[in-house]
């Protein structure tokens, strides 16, 4: 439930962060998404609607932040973030497949196996699309990884999907988070963007049961 009012309320949360810390909110911002993208045991965090509450800030507070420096620094954290997790998966994915902790697997298989239907389906445009896909965001850099894809192939896809999660989901935060109907019902709008977030899942289920 926590978690819960905390993924419903990010922008309450990061605005309370950004009052108390100043100018370590965008080592923090960077941290939240460096985390989120490249740790593969991290897959929970609130990226989508993160960025989405970082770009509202901006626009409400533009004297204490900068959108531009904004962009930079996610853009940066989410870039690295997959390299790093494309590094782990390839050095040490293999024996984090099966690693355990309390007798619980780190990375369930139906995860893997989500991940693994999207690289089959869409092949290395996977890094691009799973940008937008929660979990399946932090575990394709990962698999990616295990499965040995070209580091240039890899960077590539990396380059363009960050580019285009970080500037279209912050943007899009800081220019309709200034509309009183959006930010006033914050939490409707996360939903939504978790909705969104999982159409490519939902139409592939779709698709899947039509064809059996």
């Amino acid at each position: 439930m926590e978690f819960l009012d905390y993924l419903l309320h990010i922008d309450k949360y990061l605005e309370v962060i950004l009052n108390d810390y100043q100018n370590w909110f965008y080592i923090i911002l960077f941290l939240l998404i460096f985390i989120e993208t490249g740790l593969v045991v991290m897959p929970f965090l609130p990226g989508d609607s993160l960025l989405f509450a970082a770009g509202m800030l901006a626009a409400a507070f533009p004297d204490q932040l900068n959108i531009y420096l904004v962009l930079a620094i996610l853009w940066l954290a989410a870039i690295l973030g997959d390299t790093v997790n494309y590094t782990i998966g390839k050095t040490l994915g293999t024996k984090l497949v099966t690693a355990k902790i309390f007798g619980k697997r780190i990375i369930q298989d139906s995860a893997i196996q989500k991940t693994e239907d999207f690289f089959q389906k869409y092949g290395s445009k996977t890094i691009v699309i799973a940008r937008f896909v929660p979990i399946v965001r932090t575990l394709a850099p990962f698999v990616a990884g295990v499965s040995k894809m070209h580091y240039g192939t890899f960077i590539k896809y990396n380059l363009i999907g960050g580019t285009i999660w970080v500037i279209g989901i912050t943007l899009a935060g800081y220019f309709l988070g200034t509309i009183p109907m959006i930010k006033n019902n914050f939490e409707i709008v996360v939903i939504l963007i978790i909705l969104f977030s999982l159409l490519p899942i939902i139409i592939e289920f779709i698709k899947s049961k039509s064809t059996k």
